[in-house]
């Protein structure tokens, strides 16, 4: 009986779960080049010449960020290019100022809604201890990359929000943008761009600090207090 008791209630705890993570629901975000479906409670201002997205809860925007920029289609900028720079590490200073090398986990070539990226990720290559995943495409005379960056701590957290936003990557830019006339100018909505298109070098100081501890541990833990504390009152309930 108590084991059953027990059941039902990691079963309601569970759905509790599960309702509030269903009322944050994803949003459309769209800018003069790109659109994609943004993780919950997320918002994306520009920065200069690049979109950053981050959590509008404090805590959380410690932990990801995404970074969004596009240029006019230079001599250097192909998916052979990207896919070549991707599988090189980057060496980049930590905070001590020692130079260490980033750890390329993966770069393919994939198709997303029927347009080519190249995909990549790495470990350590814009702050250290923060995976960043890398997309990049051209289209017509647009150059686009997008990096979606967690602490290597968090990033489960965010992964399954960043691949839905990858999935839902569309070009939407209009056909003034795209067209190859050179004399067309690339801006949209106050963007500035034809910076050369780059993996962009995350500052550490406007990057969040490396979060501490861990929150799903922490999260775990109170969990099992809290399942304890339910079998103990369901145990001096039934003694009684």
């Amino acid at each position: 009986m108590l084991l059953r008791l027990l059941s039902i209630s990691l079963i309601t705890i569970t759905i509790t779960i599960g309702l509030f993570s269903s009322n944050a629901s994803a949003a459309l975000f769209s800018n003069a080049y790109i659109s994609f479906e943004m993780p919950p409670n997320w918002e994306c201002k520009l920065d200069g010449t690049e979109w950053v997205c981050i959590s509008k809860y404090e805590k959380q925007a410690k932990e990801a960020i995404i970074i969004l920029t596009a240029k006019e289609v230079g001599p250097t900028d192909t998916l052979t290019t990207y896919t070549s720079h991707l599988k090189s590490p980057r060496s980049l200073p930590d905070k001590t100022g020692k130079v260490t090398p980033s750890k390329v986990l993966h770069v393919k070539e994939r198709l997303i809604a029927g347009h080519p990226w190249i995909d990549g990720m790495h470990l350590g290559s814009e702050i250290a201890s923060y995976y960043t995943r890398y997309l990049a495409t051209v289209k017509d005379r647009l150059a686009i990359l997008v990096t979606f960056s967690a602490h290597k701590d968090h990033y489960t957290k965010y992964s399954s929000d960043f691949l839905k936003a990858i999935e839902s990557i569309r070009v939407v830019a209009p056909k003034d943008i795209l067209d190859s006339n050179p004399q067309i100018p690339m801006q949209g909505n106050n963007e500035r761009q034809g910076l050369p298109i780059r993996l962009p070098e995350i500052d550490p100081s406007a990057m969040p600090p490396e979060p501490k501890g861990n929150d799903l541990k922490t999260k775990l833990s109170a969990l099992a207090l809290l399942i304890g504390a339910i079998g103990f009152y369901l145990w001096r309930r039934k003694k009684s």
